[in-house]
């Protein structure tokens, strides 16, 4: 997907003639066909600042940014049911007001989280995201918050959604006063747009808004991947894969989600793989863990990941811009007393699958959405095909933004941002996300699952397992294996 201009304007503040229109790529088109409102395609961004934030100068930085970006201020183009294809219709300014500010309270971070679960920003109004900002936030996750229980340290801010439990905590000291502190909460309808490309929105915001550099730390060096044949030897994507085993199903629909920091896995120096390939290796580990523990029969493995080749400056394009691959892993493949061996087969699988020259969703739904019959056609098909496949979706997603590119720096007073979570949607059959980001040196780390498979209880036990395997990742050094 591609930036584009500005409707031409008249003169008087308004567009010139019809919005200019864009055609719903394959990413947007498949996921429009697929929209439910149980369970809302949402993507959650939570940005914690140390200091306070000027109401009025956010919300203009906020707005300026959306202009400079204008592939954001975009809304769905009304139709006919015979028309081909869905359309985005690119507006000069947003349609309603994309800032909000949430109540203080002690239970204002979960809330706010909550509410980036259960509704999406809706399609008919530009631009899909809002930005929601709360105010007096204790400190960040690891400096004095406590868990659910009450143990000191846990480095965890507790869970979103009804499934939460009482004694989820908000970002607040142990004494429970409020702090200095600021969050911003970014909500995006996935079906228009996907996290990195609103971060990068956001990373213009800060530099409106603090006057201060916010450009994109180079990328780290590394040496270029090299295919070897056999790289992408992997098992047969042909039989379904295992289903992440069902916990405790909770009674309202949508989805849960716990937030956790934890210490960036170390590697040795000049190993083959990478920390993306120690989080796969994790996820794999965690969710055979739990499988195993449910008495499910082993089978294949398979891991969605999202690949974003996209630069991150000024001018990157903004809208769902990563392709999707699938890591498989046999079951006797997934073993932890064979790390090493996991983590080397890992990085080979990755790296032939990244350099593999495929379509964002493969050749078939490229296929599916060309506009040779009327859209609404193309929708019965497609919701058809996807309950038709539902048993050969993918085990789970990891979604690693990696190392966040911008300092989002917010000038002296509110500071840069000291940890980043982002979350992608955790739908069934599927049902579980792992999305990770590093920021100021630390891993931020969000588990959402579907609450028709898992609970509260559910998830916390599945962050505990997938802290446990990332830790392993690291002892391959001293044990060789």
């Amino acid at each position: 997907m591609t930036t584009v201009d500005h409707p031409a304007r008249d003169g008087t503040g308004g567009p010139a003639g019809r919005p200019t229109r864009v055609p719903f790529p394959v990413v947007d088109e498949v996921a429009r066909h697929c929209l439910q409102e149980a369970e809302p395609e949402t993507v959650h961004i939570e940005i914690h600042l140390p200091g306070p934030l000027d109401r009025d100068r956010l919300t203009a930085a906020f707005t300026e940014a959306l202009r400079r970006h204008p592939r954001v201020l975009m809304r769905e183009a009304p139709g006919r049911w015979y028309r081909r294809r869905y359309e985005w219709e690119l507006t000069p300014e947003p349609d309603t007001a994309v800032v909000s500010f949430a109540p203080p309270g002690r239970d204002s971070l979960r809330a706010a989280r909550t509410r980036c679960l259960e509704a999406a920003p809706p399609l008919s109004a530009s631009p899909p995201v809002r930005l929601e900002v709360v105010e007096g936030a204790g400190p960040a996750v690891g400096s004095g918050a406590t868990d659910a229980v009450g143990v000191p340290g846990r480095q965890d801010t507790g869970g979103a959604g009804a499934g939460a439990g009482p004694g989820a905590p908000d970002d607040v000291g142990a004494s429970g006063r409020a702090g200095t502190g600021t969050v911003l909460f970014l909500t995006i309808n996935h079906t228009a747009l996907d996290g990195p490309a609103c971060l990068r929105v956001l990373a213009t915001a800060a530099e409106l808004y603090g006057g201060r550099d916010n450009t994109p730390a180079a990328p780290p060096v590394r040496p270029p991947d090299v295919v070897e044949p056999g790289d992408g030897d992997s098992p047969s994507v042909w039989a379904p894969p295992a289903r992440v085993a069902p916990g405790v199903p909770e009674s309202t629909p949508g989805n849960g989600l716990i937030v956790t920091e934890l210490a960036v896995p170390r590697r040795p120096q000049g190993s083959p793989y990478t920390v993306n390939d120690q989080l796969m290796a994790a996820t794999a580990l965690t969710v055979a863990h739990w499988n195993r523990e449910h008495g499910v029969r082993p089978r294949p493995l398979r891991i969605t990941m999202p690949v974003d080749d996209r630069p991150r400056g000024a001018d990157m394009p903004i809208g769902n811009g990563t392709r999707l691959v699938e890591v498989t892993f046999a079951p006797a493949e997934v073993d932890a007393s064979r790390m090493g061996e996991l983590l080397r087969r890992t990085a080979r699988r990755t790296r032939a699958l990244k350099a593999a020259d495929r379509p964002q969703l493969g050749h078939g739904a490229a296929l599916l959405t060309s506009p040779v019959v009327p859209v609404a056609w193309r929708a019965a098909v497609t919701r058809g095909l996807r309950r038709a496949a539902g048993p050969w979706t993918s085990t789970c997603l990891l979604s690693n933004i990696g190392r966040i590119p911008y300092a989002l720096d917010f000038g002296e007073e509110a500071g840069r941002a000291r940890a980043v979570w982002f979350s992608a949607p955790a739908r069934t059959p599927r049902g579980l996300t792992v999305t990770t980001a590093s920021t100021a040196g630390r891993l931020h780390v969000s588990l959402r699952w579907s609450r028709s498979l898992l609970g509260h209880g559910d998830g916390a036990h599945l962050r505990d397992l997938f802290e446990h395997y990332l830790h392993a990742t690291e002892e391959t050094e001293a044990s060789g294996r």
